[in-house]
Formats: structure tokens, sequence, C-alpha cells
């Protein structure tokens, strides 16, 4: 008799409990499959917004113009530092420069904050595989391809290296800088061998390898493309895309850039150009579109890849550069600048059913936003000291308020540069502004032409908007000897 109540009240137990997850799955529309999306994570090296998707009359990224399409567009996106290692260690850990205090491409955050909680690894401490192919943490490009960088263990189960063609036969490049490291030069090359040969070619095989054999469980997968940073290297294919005749630099003699804080051209020396002709240049912007090709050919096989596994709508799939991308425009070429081409770069999201797939966002983000926006679409808990903010309802009602502005920095030898960006303003200060100030109104002067920061009318705004630098700079990271970041790219090998 004994054993037969146990037996029954087992099962009122059992029956009792099935009971509760019913109702808590009724109530809360509870799915395991959509509480554990998988995470595709693409990151590609040194792009501009020069894309079909973001308007561009020339660019042809077909791929990358399909997942915007899937997902939600950013038209006002912003790194924290223009530069490589600076900007990824702060996306990557959400945490804003002055807390890394990773402001050049040797110093890893880890030597400042050994415990910190990297976005892969909260995925990983979630149960998700979590792997990277490529440069995700930073590499010198091209001189470290194939090695690990300046990775972190620790945020990764799997980490691959590819090599390619590109990197063994860099003998046959053309430099129009030969005095600047590979890293940083105009130079550029129509490689021979097919697009599986080059170093993104074979991060984009590692990646499909990957996610074929870890379709059945949740991952983080990410894949970091090396281009389209220099040196300019595509097949010859991704070249005849660009026609010479369609290509060309901006005309006349830049009076804004000669008028401003001299700071704020610091990054491009000689000035302009690197010292280089228009055609030099000409040809130096033709090989970067190509690599822009090239990379969205290997995005598309990535895509490619989730439709056939049937992962498209169980993964959310994010896709930015790690800053902007100056063309010619104030004379600058690349990145370390604080005008809007190197600031603002492309970010793409696609979360699984969201109700703002299709559309584009008109509001300032900023990339410390990415963590707390994936540990929110996953249902994780993130870090408790992240700088920024979920992008969630944003994905859901693209136009939604949403009133924080962006925030970007450089540094200059023995100073800083800072820069806030609204939907309308853009305001900068050199070194506290003992170095100058510009404030550019970007609703009516988006090429950033017209310097307002002294002119009486606009006093107000300026007051305004120097109280945001000096509220989000009020604990400022300061190196010892005051030498962060100097003329970081210039060492890029």
């Amino acid at each position: 008799m004994r054993s037969t109540t146990s037996s029954l009240s087992l099962r009122q137990r059992f029956a009792s409990l099935l009971l509760a997850l019913i109702t808590f799955s009724l109530i809360t529309n509870y799915s395991p499959a959509a509480a554990r999306p998988n995470v595709l994570f693409i990151a590609v090296d040194d792009m501009s917004n020069s894309l079909g998707c973001y308007g561009h009359p020339l660019v042809k990224s077909p791929n990358i113009d399909r997942l915007a399409r899937s997902g939600v567009r950013f038209d006002r996106a912003y790194c924290q530092f223009p530069l490589c290692s600076p900007s990824r260690t702060s996306l990557m850990t959400g945490l804003r420069p002055d807390t890394t205090q990773v402001y050049d491409l040797q110093k890893h955050f880890r030597s400042v904050l050994p415990d910190v909680v990297t976005l892969p690894q909260m995925f990983m401490k979630n149960g998700y595989f979590a792997a990277r192919v490529g440069k995700i943490y930073h590499y010198g490009n091209p001189g470290q391809i194939g090695t690990p960088g300046l990775d972190d263990a620790p945020s990764w189960n799997v980490a691959l290296n590819p090599r390619g063609r590109d990197k063994d036969e860099e003998d046959k490049l053309t430099n129009h800088t030969p005095k600047r490291g590979l890293g940083s030069a105009l130079v550029f090359m129509k490689a021979e061998g097919t697009d599986e040969e080059q170093t993104d070619g074979k991060v984009a095989t590692e990646v499909i390898r990957l996610l074929e054999s870890n379709k059945d469980k949740p991952f983080f997968i990410a894949a970091g493309f090396y281009r389209p940073h220099c040196p300019y290297i595509a097949p010859k294919k991704y070249f005849d895309l660009y026609p010479m005749e369609k290509i060309t630099m901006p005309a006349g003699t830049f009076p804004e850039a000669v008028a401003a804080p001299k700071p704020s051209v610091a990054s491009v020396a000689p000035w302009p150009w690197f010292g280089t002709t228009e055609t030099q240049s000409r040809e130096a912007k033709q090989a970067y579109y190509a690599t822009i090709s090239f990379v969205d050919a290997q995005v598309g096989r990535l895509l490619d890849a989730l439709d056939r596994l049937k992962l498209a709508e169980k993964t959310i799939v994010i896709f930015w550069s790690d800053h902007g991308y100056h063309e010619g425009e104030h004379g600058l070429w690349m990145k370390q600048s604080l005008w809007e081409g190197s600031a603002r770069a492309p970010l793409l999201i696609h979360a699984p059913g969201a109700k703002g797939n299709g559309g584009f966002s008109p509001r300032t983000v900023e990339f410390v936003d990415i963590f707390p926006t994936l540990a929110d679409l996953a249902g994780l808990t993130p870090p408790k000291n992240l700088a920024g903010a979920s992008l969630r309802p944003l994905l859901e009602s693209p136009a939604a308020p949403w009133t924080k502005p962006a925030f970007t920095q450089v540094w200059r030898g023995s100073y800083p540069g800072h820069t806030v960006r609204t939907e309308r303003w853009r305001y900068t200060e050199w070194d506290n502004g003992r170095q100058g100030a510009q404030l550019f109104d970007m609703a009516s002067d988006p090429q950033e032409l017209h310097d307002l920061a002294a002119e009486p009318a606009h006093a107000g705004t300026v007051k305004q908007l120097k109280s945001l630098v000096a509220k989000n700079w009020a604990n400022e990271y300061r190196p010892s000897g005051g030498k962060g970041g100097k003329q970081a790219a210039k060492k890029e090998k």
C-alpha cells in the first residue's frame, strides 16, 4: 500500500511539474529554439559605408545588400576609436577606450582588465560553442595574417588563422606610398587564383565548415575578414567591376580642411592624400572598391550556407566594420580622424522575427551597444558595467525614440581628440578645446564643409554639446607620458 501511494505521489508531482511547464510556456510564449538563437558575427576590416545598401552609386555589394534587406540597416552607427585594436577591444568588451585603456595596436586589454568577460565569453558561459576564424581582435594586417595576432584565447573554444595567396605573393604589389608600411599604404594587387585561395576566401570556407559541424547546437561563430584593409588585394574580376573612367576623387583644394584645427587632418602626412597624385589615388580607390566586392562575395557564401543548412531563421546575423574609412574627402585617406567618414561605419543586424527587419534606422548608435544587444536578443545576462544600451527597441521599430548620442575619440601624441555625434550635430574638441574645436550641422552640411564652432548664433549648441563631451570623458584616461595611440596606424605592418 505504501508503495502504491508513493508511486501515485510521484506521478502526481510529475503531472504538476508538466502542467507548470506547459502553463509557463503558454504565458511567456517560451520556445527553447527562440530563447537560444545562434549568432553569426561578421566583421570586416576598414570598410567604409560605400555599399549599395547605403546608397553608393557605384559600389557593387549584392550580398551585404541582401543582408540589409533581411535585417535592420543602421544609418548612423559610430565606432568608439577609429583604429583597429582600440575599436575592436571596445566592441568586444562593451567598454569605452578610457576603460580598456587600449589606444594603440600593441596593448592587450587583459593587461588592464584581466577578468573582463568578453562578448563571446558570455555566450560560452551560457553553453554556446564559440569560434573565431580570422581577424576579430587585432591583427597586424597584413603582417600577422596566419598567426593569432593580438587575439584573446579565453574568448573561444576554437580559433583558426587562415593564410592565403594574397599574403604569400606580396612581392607582386604596386605601392604608391612606398615609405609607408604595407598596413597603412596605398598599395594594391590584382590577385591570381580563385577566391577560395585568398585569405578571406579561406576564412569563408572555414566558417562554413564550422556552421556545418555545429548546426545542431547553439553557436557564436565569428567570421573575421581582412579586407578591404590595405593592401587592396582581390582577383582581377572584381577590379573589372570598376572601370577607371568611373573612379573619381573629390575635387578642389579642401578649404574646410585647410582652415580646420591641425590635429583634424594629422592622420594623413603628407597631406593631402599621402602625397599621391590624383591618378594614383584613383587607382587605389578602384582597388579598394574591388576588395569590397570581393569581401561581399565571401559574405554571400556564408549567407548561402545558412540557407542551405536551414539556419537562417535560427541565427542572429550581425555585420560590422571596425570603423569608417576616408576615400579622399578633406584630402584624407583611411582612418584615425574625427570627421564623419572615419567615425561612421556600416552596421547591419538580422534578428529572426524582429518587426523592423527590412527597414533602416536613422538613430545614432554606438558600437558599445552591440554587446548588450546580442545579450538581450539571446536572453542572456550581460556584465553589469557595459557602456552601451540594447538596440532591440530599434530592431523592433527602427525609428523609435532614441536620444543617446555617439562618442568617438583619437589620440594625437600627447593629447586627445573627442567628438560627439547627435542626429543633427557633430562637435569635436582637440586637447579639451585647447587645440581647437569644430561644429558641423550634419542635416544641412553632411559633407562637413562649414565649421560653425566660432559663430555666435551657434554658441548655445556648442555649450550643450561641450557639456556632453565633458560628461562622457569625466574620467578620461591619459597614458603615462602622453604617448598613447601616437600615429599608431603607421606601425601597422
